[in-house]
């Protein structure tokens, strides 16, 4: 049996409280050694981003750092994504972890970065009791888990 490296591990995360244990966990998979770590957000929907929904997690103060006016354009969404990225990167503790903020369907950006940047391990967090309005997770996971030969480490996110 052929052993795998890893060189390189992408990590997505959205904005659930569930994010830091993706974070957590996906960066503690290969911690050691030399690593090439970059974290990924993707601004699908931008009129799902708000203040009232956002939170506090790994150092990102959510409202307390936000203006609403930064959530009313996708820039000043790319840009608050971005801190929060820089934030996570700090929470983990490893300065060199990359930061990417980009916009568009979550499957077919996470599936396109995974391919740029010749990652070994795709890191991505699914919630499996879901309420109905979130259930677009399940479709995320199986439409990448269907289109890539990169390997998945799926996190099971449940409370």
């Amino acid at each position: 049996m052929k052993t795998i490296k890893m060189n390189k591990v992408l990590i997505a995360l959205d904005y659930d409280p569930s994010a830091q244990k993706v974070a957590e966990v996906g960066f503690s998979l290969a911690k050691k050694g030399e690593i090439e770590f970059t974290i990924l957000h993707v601004i699908s929907e931008p009129s799902k981003y708000s203040l009232h929904k956002h939170i506090t997690i790994m150092g990102f103060g959510g409202n307390n750092e936000v203006a609403p006016s930064q959530l009313e354009s996708v820039d000043g969404l790319k840009n608050v994504s971005r801190l929060y990225l820089e934030k996570t990167k700090h929470h983990l503790g490893d300065n060199y972890i990359q930061t990417l903020v980009l916009e568009g369907d979550i499957a077919e950006k996470i599936l396109a970065t995974s391919k740029e940047l010749n990652v070994d391990v795709i890191v991505l967090g699914f919630q499996s009791n879901k309420k109905r309005e979130n259930l677009s997770d399940l479709s995320i996971t199986e439409n990448i888990l269907h289109r890539t030969h990169i390997p998945l480490f799926i996190i099971p996110t449940d409370d």
